[in-house]
């Protein structure tokens, strides 16, 4: 059952936790419910009507609880708003030490989840080095 995220006490962590963009529910039914099969901690927030400051703050006093072990990202593909939620671990890097802390990055295709290394997610937020791509 998804919790939204910035309405979840900071104590109510568990060792997993999965963080989704809302939209992906009914954007993606098929996936949102694999995933909710896989584990009961699905937080869900919407970076359009949310700050991403906000996020990294909620995020950051949950994981100081110590009792997250995995924290994985899951937004729809294509979202200027959801491709912000990836953005979270570079900013929470920037605070504290997530060494400890098994993270994955995923974006919902037709054809499924697809995993995005941290690397690409940081290169997406550099438009002079895309350019240099094409």
């Amino acid at each position: 059952m998804k919790k939204d995220l910035l309405k979840t006490n900071c104590f109510d962590v568990e060792e997993k936790m999965i963080i989704i963009g809302s939209c992906l529910e009914y954007m993606f039914p098929k996936i949102y419910n694999e995933l909710n099969e896989s584990s009961e901690n699905i937080y869900d927030v919407c970076l359009e009507e949310t700050h991403l400051n906000m996020v990294i703050t909620k995020l950051a006093g949950m994981i100081a609880r110590k009792k997250c072990k995995e924290l994985t990202f899951v937004t729809v593909d294509k979202s200027p708003h959801c491709v912000q939620l990836h953005y979270v671990v570079k900013e929470l890097e920037n605070i504290m030490d997530l060494k400890e802390i098994k993270i994955k990055n995923y974006v919902a295709t037709n054809e499924g989840l697809v995993e995005i290394p941290i690397e690409v997610i940081g290169l997406s937020k550099n438009l002079s080095k895309l350019k240099k791509l094409i």
